[in-house]
């Protein structure tokens, strides 16, 4: 992957883009993640499959994941998750909160930001965290 994905903005740069921005990439970073790990571990079919990951990747489960992760974020992580929290986002969630949607927004923003500024070994902690914290919630 790393090999045809560049990320080409310095850790300055990054820090300094709309969290809206990271939450973009993290959404996606999030998503194939979930699904992936999902068609590692099951011979379900694409509809099952998709089911599946809804589970996850919903606002409402992305939110109770981040409130279970706060605790074990870093000073750093807390802020990035604060700057994505309180961004103005003019989108209008169908199924969600707004509460529950600003949780996913700042989710998905710690996401995208630890994508985007190559902090691979916690980003994977934080993943698959997400993934247990997930499976717990939704299983």
């Amino acid at each position: 992957m790393e090999d045809f994905i560049k990320i080409e903005k310095d850790p300055k740069e990054i820090n300094l883009l709309n969290p809206l921005v990271w939450a973009y990439v993290g959404d996606s970073v999030y998503e194939l993640f979930i699904r992936t790990n999902l068609v590692n571990n099951s011979n379900e079919k694409v509809h099952k499959l998709h089911m599946k990951a809804i589970k996850y990747v919903k606002a409402a489960g992305q939110a109770k994941i981040l409130k279970s992760l706060e605790k074990e974020l870093t000073e750093e992580e807390k802020n990035i998750v604060r700057r994505s929290r309180n961004t103005q986002n003019h989108h209008i969630a169908k199924n969600a909160t707004p509460a529950e949607y600003a949780y996913a927004t700042a989710f998905e923003g710690l996401i995208g930001y630890l994508y985007l500024t190559k902090q691979k070994d916690r980003l994977k902690y934080i993943l698959n965290k997400s993934l247990e914290e997930g499976e717990d919630k939704n299983g």
